[in-house]
């Protein structure tokens, strides 16, 4: 009888679902709560998203000194906190639309509810230029977060972004680390690359590409590159993938995906942060992103004019 209760429980509609809590979501949570409003929550890893993975947060402002992206994160949730708001850490397998009501699926029960927001994020994009086999799948990244806690290491970051330098600073204060950039073009802002430069712990390589990944007889990586036409080999205790982002809505039904134009209009569904796909991904714009959604959606609740 409990388990049944349990479950009916879950099905009564909540007054906002929030998928995912980065920035973006822990915002709308807490300007929610603020409106009186019980947002249900979901997050499938853990909080803070991309923070995770951000040496040093320079823009957001409150830190004269810059702050790091995990010690960021510590304060949000320590917010979420002294609002009593919980997450439910659970992945959300599908979102529809039926009678008036989104219906979430998570890995252990279904969620109804009047409106939602979607803070789902991105995900890494995964290389498609060869297979990682499995016997070395365990020693290759494509989140800096994912990465074990490591020291004294032979680190291959493959990327010329911000991303890939922004690791790179991290991991170099114990590591040793290898940039490697198919091109030529530096896509990440100056400062970021001329911090790497200035540190003797980080090598930067440009125009070289890698043609595959084994495991040497020594146990090490080995990644067989190419650099003006000649073959190289660069030895290497865990690789890391900084090749870009995509969003993440593979969670949205096609029934969804139909009535998403009519669902914004109508205030009722809501994307914020980097799921938008902005080229501009930085946690002030996401946590703004949030608490609009939020404040549009009291006044929802309250029958006024958004």
């Amino acid at each position: 009888m409990k388990s049944l209760q349990k479950w009916i429980v879950s099905m009564r509609p909540n007054e906002v679902i929030i998928i995912g809590a980065g920035p973006a979501g822990i915002a709308a949570a807490i300007q929610l709560k603020r409106s009186g409003l019980n947002p249900a929550i979901f997050e499938k890893k853990k909080i803070g998203g991309l923070l995770n993975n951000a040496n040093l947060v320079e823009n957001y402002p409150g830190f004269p000194g810059g702050i790091t992206g995990p010690g960021l994160v510590a304060l949000f949730k320590k917010q979420l906190e002294s609002f009593g708001i919980k997450i439910i850490y659970e992945q959300v397998e599908s979102v529809d639309y039926e009678n008036r009501l989104f219906i979430v699926q998570s890995e252990s029960k279904i969620t109804e509810s009047k409106s939602i927001i979607i803070a789902s994020g991105t995900r890494p994009k995964k290389t498609t230029d060869f297979m990682i086999s499995d016997n070395i799948k365990d020693r290759v990244y494509y989140d800096l977060s994912d990465l074990p806690d490591v020291e004294g290491k032979n680190i291959t970051i493959i990327g010329a972004g911000d991303a890939a330098f922004d690791y790179a600073l991290n991991l170099a204060r114990k590591n040793n680390v290898a940039i490697l950039n198919q091109g030529h073009t530096v896509k990440s802002l100056p400062l970021l690359y001329d911090r790497a430069r200035q540190t003797d712990s980080i090598e930067y390589l440009s125009q070289i590409r890698v043609l595959e990944i084994n495991e040497s007889s020594a146990g090490q990586l080995e990644l067989k590159c190419r650099k003006n036409n000649g073959d190289i080999d660069i030895a290497s205790d865990y690789v890391i993938f900084a090749i870009g982002r995509e969003v993440r809505l593979d969670f949205m039904t096609e029934n969804l995906k139909k009535k998403r134009n009519e669902l914004e209009k109508e205030g009722l569904l809501h994307f914020v942060g980097d799921v938008n796909g902005r080229i501009y991904r930085q946690t002030a714009i996401a946590v703004g992103d949030g608490i609009l959604a939020a404040m549009k959606i009291e006044r929802k609740h309250r029958g006024l004019a958004l």
